[in-house]
């Protein structure tokens, strides 16, 4: 008598199992790729296209705020004329977006 309400004691105080167990963190993982890290790739490829379209004569907005029109333009590096008789070299990646669209 004593005996089978052990047993059914024991059965019912399993804990979950290995698949429960990770089950929540496959959620958070789904959430995060979704809400942060597919948009931010995303947005990136788009900001690739964008430096690759770069051209001279363009009037674009650096990160630091800064807007001027391209005068050269290499693999690395924007020449980019911010006044007359005023030139700067700066990174292509810290070119944001053209003038117009800012």
């Amino acid at each position: 008598m004593f005996i089978h309400s052990a047993w059914a004691a024991e059965a019912a105080a399993a804990g979950p199992t290995f698949l429960e167990q990770l089950l929540p963190f496959a959620i958070i993982f789904f959430v995060v790729y979704f809400l942060v890290l597919r948009p931010q790739t995303r947005k990136a490829k788009e900001h690739h296209v964008f430096l690759s379209a770069l051209e001279k004569g363009d009037k674009v907005l650096t990160s630091s705020g800064i807007l001027g029109t391209i005068e050269g333009v290499t693999e690395k590096f924007v020449d980019l004329k911010i006044a007359e008789n005023t030139r700067v070299k700066i990174l292509k990646q810290q070119v944001n977006a053209k003038a117009n669209e800012a």
